[in-house]
């Protein structure tokens, strides 16, 4: 459905411009209705408007002028001029701003369906444009909660970037409903549309542009902006830029914002940046580790210098947080321990660096600077270990701690991939290991391990529940148990029991 104003300052021609448009079979609404341009321009910068129906001549502001301050508002909005024949040539110079048509009064049925059917198709391209880049760069359940009534009128505005700041507590409050509520108020009245994006506690936020009107620059609102969530408890890092054309590309510009600010973000505070005129930095400035103590740092992997290495660590963990080091620094050194601890285990045969870079990531969910710290350390002081002893271990050795830790866990629903982060390989590797020395698949394993717990159950405690069974053992449900349990033993569970109690 597509938004229309009419602004007529003649009643009567304008309650029949409305007539004819709801005689027409068009997914269209008019929204709003207005006598005069001052009037329309203040309801164009409290709602979205797909199409502006305006005559030429009102009192307060003429068409031309509302024209104008109407594309500042809302840069996608498409126009149709409403004029009379002596305007013929005013109209024409119209057309300079961008004017989709003109009709001429008094307007004549067939003439207002023809106009419309071509704008129609021409907002239709645009949404599909749009919601098509949408759709590259938003979470998969964001932008299934997407409506039909959510479209471009949002996004041909102002582009902000929102980034969780690392090391925050209230994670609950970074929810997108949340988040909507929080900016709606501080938008108000002016629409926006929040939405989670496809890289971790990050939002998109698409605003109507007439919030530039309370304040200097983009970089004063998005200073108010981030003041406005702190107060909240929502400590984050901002940028935005103004969508200057309808014809802007929106995957292509949030990945330029979100590049700055993955080079920008600092370890301690929020900041504002306006993409529009990014601040460039050197390394040095970044915090950034020089080459001598990369190698340093490289050197005591490769000679297994634990002890030593965790020293040095700890002083450079002091130093990230008294210099508020850039994020990205973290983000370096810690891929610098994963490629050099992945090489010098996969030297000797085995494929770990997924593995190691899942549990890195996983670092940075910490709740405080503190925890991960200490997780960093502990997790270095495990790559270590099985750095030392990864050398001795051979297939069927692994897979016994492997059987080991999953037989401890077999009432908790775990994965392969728990098992690869657990052990520090990837999870085909896994796979593949368990084939080895099984026959089976990793589910088929895991599967018959818990069945045959359920018939031990079964036999010690005879007065449990088919459901408790179910339950336990992290079945989805008592009936995908029950045929789970026949697959494997040939009886259902009542059979089975029945048997046992004969």
């Amino acid at each position: 459905m597509y938004n229309i104003m009419i602004v007529e300052d003649s009643k009567p021609i304008l309650r029949n411009i409305k007539m004819l448009l709801d005689k027409l079979d068009f997914p269209i609404h008019v929204a709003v209705t207005a006598t005069n341009g001052e009037e329309a321009l203040e309801a164009l910068q409290k709602q979205p408007i797909d199409l502006l129906l305006t005559d030429i001549r009102m009192p307060k502001m003429d068409g031309l002028s509302l024209i104008e301050q109407a594309k500042l508002a809302q840069p996608e909005l498409r126009v149709i001029l409403i004029s009379g024949y002596s305007d013929f040539e005013y109209t024409r110079k119209a057309l300079n701003l961008q004017v989709f048509d003109y009709l001429l009064k008094p307007v004549e049925p067939e003439a207002l369906e023809e106009v419309m059917g071509r704008v129609i198709k021409q907002l239709e391209q645009s949404r599909s444009r749009y919601f098509h880049e949408l759709q590259e760069i938003v979470d998969p359940h964001s932008y299934a909660e997407l409506k039909p009534g959510d479209h471009a009128a949002f996004l041909a505005q102002m582009m902000i970037i929102l980034r969780r700041q690392p090391f925050t507590s209230e994670r609950e409050r970074w929810g997108q409903k949340t988040l909507q509520a929080s900016l709606e108020d501080f938008f108000a009245p002016r629409p926006c549309k929040v939405f989670l994006s496809q890289t971790p506690q990050q939002f998109i936020v698409f605003v109507n542009r007439g919030i530039l009107d309370l304040y200097s620059s983009v970089h004063e609102c998005l200073e108010s902006l981030r003041r406005h969530l702190d107060v909240k408890g929502m400590d984050t890092t901002i940028a935005g830029q103004l969508l200057w054309s309808q014809d802007a590309n929106l995957s292509e510009l949030y990945h330029q914002i979100s590049s700055i600010l993955s080079i920008h973000q600092r370890l301690n505070n929020g900041l504002v940046l306006d993409s529009g005129n990014p601040v460039s930095i050197t390394r040095t400035e970044a915090g950034c580790l020089d080459s001598t103590l990369e190698l340093a740092f490289v050197h005591m992997i490769q000679a297994r210098q634990k002890e030593q290495f965790a020293l040095k660590l700890s002083e450079l963990m002091n130093r990230w947080t008294e210099d508020n080091v850039h994020v990205k620094e973290l983000e370096r050194f810690i891929n610098l321990v994963v490629d050099t601890f992945a090489h010098l285990v996969e030297e000797q045969g085995a494929g770990i660096r997924l593995g190691l870079e899942l549990r890195a990531k996983k670092l940075f969910d910490e709740e405080t600077y503190g925890d991960f710290c200490r997780e960093l350390t502990e997790w270095i002081g495990q790559c270590f270990d099985m750095l030392q002893s990864h050398g001795r271990k051979s297939r069927e050795d692994l897979f016994m701690q492997m059987d080991e830790y999953i037989k401890r866990n077999k009432y908790t629903q775990i994965s392969i991939n728990d098992i690869a982060m657990k052990f520090h390989v990837s999870p085909s590797y896994v796979s593949r290991v368990i084939k080895k020395v099984t026959q089976v698949t990793f589910v088929q394993y895991y599967t018959k391990l818990r069945i045959k717990e359920a018939c031990r159950l079964m036999e010690c405690q005879p007065d449990m529940k088919f459901k408790e069974l179910s339950d336990l053992l992290s079945f989805s449900d008592q009936h995908y148990f029950s045929k789970v349990f026949k697959e494997y033993t040939g009886l259902s569970p009542t059979e089975y029991k029945e048997i046992l109690l004969k």
